[in-house]
């Protein structure tokens, strides 16, 4: 579905950005993109929707290269949450926000309409389809972005930091938002400083600094080579921390993981 090869980015006073990245994300992944500040990640998710255009290399979403396709067509491919809600707003409602997306796409009435609501209704915004976006909290201008982009009906959702400002309940529903896009196939990207998020709705990551690929694998392989977390900035899952104080040497991310290993360690030892 997404494949970028040899990326490189410079900004237009000289300063590199990406020097050299290659991946490939197959449709129906979930991948993670971490790293330190700096690293690329934002510049790198912002390729792949055509709001940045490649110093040298090539991207290919869905088989055609990314760099002869307008911004408009890419859209009818990859759906783009930005970190700050405010770079996306514009309408006067939340239900025109959400609504504009389809209809740009020209979708059918029917299922314009169909899709607005179920945007809506899983993102927790029905009662404020009247409201004007700039008039709600942080948190709900948040989710007016992503139901914007939910109601799109892309194949390919990229979310870029999509659980800063959020409080735990919120980051709840986004996980589960993901999972029921994750049962339709759909192929999610994020790029995230979260790891808990990381490890509990991702089944691969991908370690960007100083604008190249550093790792790129499962999540349980992750956590077990990355020995040296400082290295790029990350602060070990919860789960992790909690294994390796337990003195386990296999690596845990998720709570389930985590109730798997004890379970069979109860088992052994009994």
């Amino acid at each position: 579905m997404l494949r970028v090869d040899s990326l490189i980015h410079r900004y237009p006073n000289g300063t590199p950005a990406l020097d050299g990245v290659s991946l490939a994300v197959e449709a129906g992944e979930r991948v993670a993109i971490v790293g330190p500040n700096g690293a690329g990640k934002t510049t790198l998710a912002r390729h792949l929707i055509g709001l940045l255009r490649p110093t040298s290399g090539t991207i290919e979403v869905d088989g055609e290269n990314a760099d002869r396709l307008a911004i408009a067509e890419l859209a009818r491919v990859v759906g783009f949450v930005f970190q700050n809600p405010d770079d996306q707003l514009h309408a006067s409602t939340v239900a025109k926000e959400v609504a504009f997306g389809p209809r740009n796409l020209r979708f059918p009435a029917e299922r314009a309409t169909a899709l607005v609501t179920w945007a809506l209704e899983v993102t927790g915004l029905t009662e404020r389809a009247g409201s004007h976006p700039h008039h709600l909290s942080p948190d709900e201008r948040k989710r007016v972005a992503l139901a914007s982009v939910l109601a799109m009906d892309t194949p390919v959702l990229v979310l870029d930091e999509p659980t800063t400002g959020q409080d735990r309940r919120a980051v709840r529903r986004l996980e589960g938002i993901l999972g029921g896009l994750a049962e339709q196939g759909r192929t999610i990207v994020a790029v995230t400083h979260d790891m808990e998020f990381c490890a509990e709705n991702f089944d691969r990551v991908v370690v960007l600094a100083d604008g190249r690929v550093r790792w790129d694998g499962p999540v349980e392989r992750w956590l077990e080579d990355a020995a040296d977390m400082a290295e790029y900035a990350f602060e070990q899952p919860q789960m992790t921390r909690l294994g390796q104080a337990l003195g386990w040497k296999e690596p845990v991310a998720t709570v389930d993981r985590f109730l798997a290993v004890l379970e069979s360690r109860a088992g052994l030892a009994g």
